[in-house]
């Protein structure tokens, strides 16, 4: 086995669960890769204890990896994707962050999932991705114009709504006035669209959904869309121009740029563990079932 090691920067909070991870693969002789620039952080602060002279780093993947392990939080998984990009690796995360709907090893239990891991007690849950084109095409998306959990439009630099007009494949829908739209897949349900009153959509649903970010005409409401519509935006406002994100990845866009947003043509493999289920995460980060009553 050849696993690929991922985190976004230095934390007080990873250095016992970086060590303990790193300790469990060198007593079990598995073959790991670090990210560069993660390692580089890593050694800067001194948080490896054993010897790194010998550990291995990579920039990028190939397909002789055989799982990638992020240690972060949800934002840590949403950036491994740019790495794991079309090659079917499939992502594990440990949560040193915050709620970590994506990221579901805790700390406590880097040991016993790593073990499960290893002798096959998982399954593989397979994750619909958004991708997008604009035109006039923008540089800032050539590298990677794909998102996991949600591809959202949003005003810039005033306090005033903009004009969302949206299609669905080919057909006029509404012209939402906002401070923006979410388009969320399944997984990014529990993320932004679910704090602007999306709906949670179960990880297998074959959908998407359309959020608007405090619209000015009230009975603007989500909607969900089968994952095979084809999504065409054109945004306007009294600003030259907007925002663009692509779950954490922000490029800025002229007025009236076309957007056309539709279902990738490959999915992410994210490891479920056996006594894990996105019912259990669902209970377990939003509360669900703690009222007395129930």
């Amino acid at each position: 086995m050849k696993i690929a090691i991922f985190g976004q920067f230095y934390h007080k909070n990873l250095v016992d669960p970086i060590n303990t991870l790193l300790s469990e693969l060198q007593h079990k002789s598995i073959s790991f890769l670090i990210e560069k620039h993660f390692f580089t952080a890593l050694e800067k602060h001194q948080v490896i204890e054993m010897d790194s002279t010998d550990f291995k780093t990579f920039e990028s993947l190939d397909a002789s990896f055989d799982l990638l392990i992020s240690i972060g939080g949800d934002g840590t998984i949403l950036r491994a994707i740019t790495k794991v990009r079309d090659l079917a690796i499939p992502i594990v995360g440990i949560n040193t962050g915050r709620l970590g709907f994506l990221a579901t090893i805790q700390k406590n239990n880097i040991k016993k999932a790593l073990n499960d891991i290893i002798e096959g007690n998982y399954r593989i849950s397979e994750r619909s991705l958004l991708t997008i084109t604009t035109y006039p095409e923008n540089k800032d998306l050539l590298d990677f114009n794909i998102a996991l959990n949600e591809i959202a439009v949003s005003r810039k630099n005033t306090t005033s709504m903009i004009t969302v007009e949206t299609s669905l494949n080919g057909e006029y829908l509404t012209s939402y006035w906002a401070d923006g739209l979410i388009i969320s897949t399944p997984t990014g349900s529990t993320g932004y669209s679910l704090s602007c009153g999306g709906p949670v959509i179960m990880p297998e649903t074959g959908s998407f959904t359309l959020t608007p970010i405090a619209p000015h005409n009230l009975n603007a409401r989500p909607l969900v869309i089968p994952e095979t519509t084809e999504i065409k935006l054109k945004v306007s406002g009294r600003e030259d121009n907007y925002l663009l994100s692509l779950d954490s990845r922000i490029a800025t866009l002229d007025n009236n740029s076309t957007l056309i947003i539709k279902k990738a043509d490959y999915k992410i493999k994210m490891i479920e563990l056996i006594d894990e289920s996105f019912l259990h995460t669902l209970r377990k980060k939003l509360l669900w079932g703690e009222d007395k009553r129930n």
